[in-house]
């Protein structure tokens, strides 16, 4: 009688850990992860389209304003996952670290969601014509 309670009892919590998982806010998270570099209102740092003193680009916005939706959702997601280095390569340097060790895919793909979900119908359609064509 003890292992199937047993078994019961394990599935329900790898149950309940994956709704938890999967249930997070893409704001919170986006607060938690993203904001430090990328702004709270997701404005970017200022004159992020010119290096800095150490001669890497300081993060760029990823509202409207910005050129987050320019990129499909395969690019987006594995640079979060990733790096912005290790996905452009050939020595290219960025302050962008990959987050696969901190984040879960699902809460990198909640946290792009909930970034997507800020912009305007007119990036949010250009944005799902670029992630139709990956």
């Amino acid at each position: 009688m003890r292992k199937p309670l047993l078994l019961a009892a394990t599935f329900v919590g790898a149950v309940n850990s994956a709704r938890a998982e999967g249930s997070q806010d893409g704001a919170a998270l986006y607060q938690q992860n993203c904001a430090s570099c990328h702004g709270g209102a997701l404005e970017g740092q200022p004159d992020w389209r010119s290096p800095g003193p150490d001669g890497l680009l300081p993060a760029p916005p990823h509202d409207a304003t910005g050129h987050t939706w320019h990129h499909g959702d395969n690019i987006l997601f594995r640079i979060t996952r990733d790096g912005t280095a290790a996905v452009v390569g050939g020595g290219y340097e960025s302050n962008m670290p990959g987050f696969g060790d901190v984040l879960t895919d699902t809460q990198i793909r909640t946290i792009l969601d909930y970034i997507k979900s800020t912009w305007p119908d007119r990036e949010r359609a250009y944005q799902k014509e670029i992630t139709a064509q990956e």
